[in-house]
């Protein structure tokens, strides 16, 4: 195997709100952890690449998390002149909590915006949050990736089968944390989804593992409770996320 080649997946971890950021992405080297360091503003986006350049590993997100819209839309600009110095672009989406459904208006015109961006430069690959609004998450995928070159991963998908058949159809990937795993209702949607869908992520460091932050040196444990659930060995789970991984890079 080549040194550089990846073990495990995690397709969706905040690097930079650990404050042992450095030690995490030396963990993510020496235990082959590929991870998708995604950033919740452009703002945040130049420090992440500074700090995770020379690790093979580790790969940054450009984003602009919709809890984040009403303080940071100003940032597009910003997003727009990054998008070119990356292929991963998160966390992104839409949220329709109680909490930040004020500024929902405000959320799909710029998901919209950064979807069209992307469909235009082509070649992305975006993770993307869509809390209580899967449909319109959908609807928004369905209307601006018209290019076909852009690949849509849902982090931590809590919608109903209906719109996860719909995600896939329209070639979505799907991560999935440890938290997911303790759910019956996600374990039972966890089993209708498609397995060459499927990545690991441990959305570290808001995710909890032993009561302390994941990091995602902790993804093979999820690994193990996903082939539980999908009725597989661990190696056969372990080789199909690897290979659902290569299929997106």
């Amino acid at each position: 195997m080549n040194a550089d080649m990846p073990r495990w997946v995690d397709f969706h971890c905040h690097l930079d709100l650990y404050p042992e950021h450095r030690a995490i992405i030396r963990e993510c080297g020496s235990e082959k952890v590929a991870t998708l360091a995604v950033t919740t503003t452009p703002k945040a986006y130049p420090r992440n690449v500074e700090f995770a350049a020379g690790s093979p590993f580790v790969m940054v997100g450009l984003g602009l998390h919709p809890q984040l819209v009403a303080e940071r839309a100003d940032e597009l600009p910003l997003f727009e002149k990054f998008l070119d110095t990356t292929r991963f672009v998160g966390e992104i989406g839409l949220d329709a909590g109680p909490k930040f459904y004020a500024s929902f208006g405000e959320q799909q015109r710029v998901f919209s915006r950064i979807l069209r961006a992307c469909d235009e430069r082509g070649g992305k690959v975006l993770s993307i949050h869509s809390v209580r609004c899967v449909s319109k998450v959908l609807e928004q995928l369905e209307q601006h990736l018209r290019d076909g070159r852009t690949t849509p991963v849902l982090h931590w998908f809590t919608g109903t089968r209906s719109e996860a058949k719909r995600a896939a159809s329209m070639g979505c990937y799907f991560s999935i944390n440890s938290e997911m795993l303790r759910s019956p209702k996600a374990i039972a949607l966890i089993k209708t989804l498609p397995i060459e869908r499927l990545l690991t992520e441990t959305d570290g460091p808001f995710v909890l593992v032993n009561k302390r932050p994941a990091r995602p040196v902790d993804v093979p444990g999820s690994v193990t409770a996903l082939a539980d659930t999908m009725g597989l060995s661990g190696a056969v789970m372990a080789s199909q996320l690897l290979k659902n991984f290569h299929s997106i890079m």
